[in-house]
């Protein structure tokens, strides 16, 4: 078993910058997950995929939207994946999420095998 808990979220004025982590603990076999990714959902809307990170770190992939402001990372050592937010914009404004997969990069929400519970990022005007 795997968790999963996120940090970094909060409130920060349009054009502005916050980091959020994942930090990945448990029992068993937590260096084997291969893909790692950040999801969101804003009020009112589906949640969605916003980008994803190979085990080596090696491949990145991100959503149209936040391609070019966002960056994802990970420090396998210490068992955590990073998401820098910059350029931040009022419709980044979403609970995020992170969530693992064993077997590939975690794109789809319902294929992945862990989830975490979600940090809120507001991002005003």
């Amino acid at each position: 078993q795997v968790q999963l808990v996120e940090s970094g979220g909060g409130l920060v004025q349009a054009g502005g910058s916050l980091r959020l982590s994942c930090a990945a603990s448990g029992s068993g076999r937590t260096f084997s997950i291969y893909g790692m990714g950040w999801f969101r959902q804003a009020p009112g809307k589906e949640r969605e995929f916003v980008a994803t990170i190979s085990w080596s770190g090696g491949k990145t992939y991100y959503a149209d939207s936040v391609k070019g402001r966002f960056t994802i990372s990970r420090d396998n050592a210490k068992n955590t994946v990073y998401l820098q937010m910059n350029s931040l914009k009022p419709e980044d404004t979403a609970v995020y999420y992170c969530a693992a997969d064993r077997f590939q990069e975690a794109r789809i929400w319902e294929s992945c095998d862990y989830w975490g519970q979600g940090t809120q990022v507001t991002v005003s005007s």
